[in-house]
């Protein structure tokens, strides 16, 4: 059993608890996921098993597209809903599309964020949601993001009220906290502020049509049927470049040779996948980091010869 489960995450579980329900579902502890999502935050997870195991890295860091919703007039300890209410205020003025749609365009391209204290990044091997339950403090590294794009979701031209939401649409890079974007909305528009939804619509090209559901995986493995739902390794490789090749260069490809670059392989420092005539991804190589003209295998991904 082989392939990528694309999976809707619903609200209340995390990450793991979905691959942990999974490998029971699906009998194999070859299955892995493709980047956290928080418990309150639904959407798309591409759940790798089998030999897709050895690409989860790349799913992960392809870029996402997330949907979400922000509230002016509080911030909390969390950055989302879930916190506690750390700063408040009664908005008694209103605010205008075309203040949010400014706000929107300065965070639009390479920004720096400070992830949150609840969150898994590790400081001196440690989680900083760790630290962050123990009510310690520690500095945190902050970090460059990118914000492909920015959509307001919101058709309004005047918003008021003692508190004020409003929809976005973000693409972004790997690496970004939608709940820190948020709150930086806020800061230029001058007033605190949380992220109250969250949804994650598409992951390394995977949407939320493709996705399904644990209980509809589990009734699937019931009848024996769970390879339907399940897609090819391949598909969590499109966003990376790729080169087709012939069936005597594939058996150098499948022992993991070193080989000589071709004008076909100038991709930079960027990985790709050797395919062979069939489409069959057969391994993922680079530029070699000490000798030019040569690229080495990263991975290789079918059964070496």
């Amino acid at each position: 059993m082989e392939g990528i489960l694309p999976l809707f995450k619903p609200k209340g579980m995390t990450s793991h608890d979905c691959v942990f329900k999974l490998r029971k579902i699906l009998k194999t502890k070859k299955v892995g996921h493709t980047g956290t999502l928080d418990p309150d935050v639904t959407g798309v997870l591409p759940i790798c098993v089998g030999r897709a195991t050895k690409i989860a890295e790349y799913i992960t860091d392809a870029g996402k597209t997330y949907e979400g919703e922000v509230t002016l007039g509080y911030s909390t300890s969390t950055e989302d809903s879930s916190g506690e209410i750390i700063d408040q205020v009664t908005l008694s003025e209103p605010v205008y599309r075309s203040q949010i749609l400014q706000v929107f365009e300065s965070l639009t391209g390479v920004i720096t964020q400070t992830p949150p204290m609840y969150s898994a990044v590790k400081v001196n091997g440690k989680k900083l949601y760790e630290y962050a339950r123990a009510g310690i403090e520690v500095e945190r590294p902050s970090r460059q993001v990118t914000i492909h794009e920015l959509t307001l979701m919101d058709d309004r031209e005047r918003f008021t009220g003692e508190s004020i939401s409003f929809r976005f649409r973000v693409k972004c890079s790997k690496g970004t906290y939608i709940r820190t974007l948020a709150v930086m909305m806020g800061e230029m528009l001058g007033v605190p502020a949380h992220m109250s939804d969250l949804i994650r619509v598409e992951s390394a090209g995977f949407s939320l049509e493709d996705c399904w559901t644990i209980e509809e995986a589990a009734s699937m493995a019931e009848i024996g049927k769970i390879d339907e739902l399940l897609l090819p390794l391949e598909r969590g490789l499109i966003h990376l470049p790729k080169i087709y090749i012939n069936d005597t260069l594939a058996k150098k490809v499948l022992n993991g040779a070193v080989l000589e670059q071709t004008d076909k392989m100038a991709f930079g420092e960027e990985p790709f996948v050797i395919m062979d005539s069939a489409g069959k991804a057969l391994a993922i190589y680079q530029l070699h980091p000490t000798k030019e003209g040569l690229i080495k295998p990263v991975k290789v991904l079918a059964q070496q010869i």
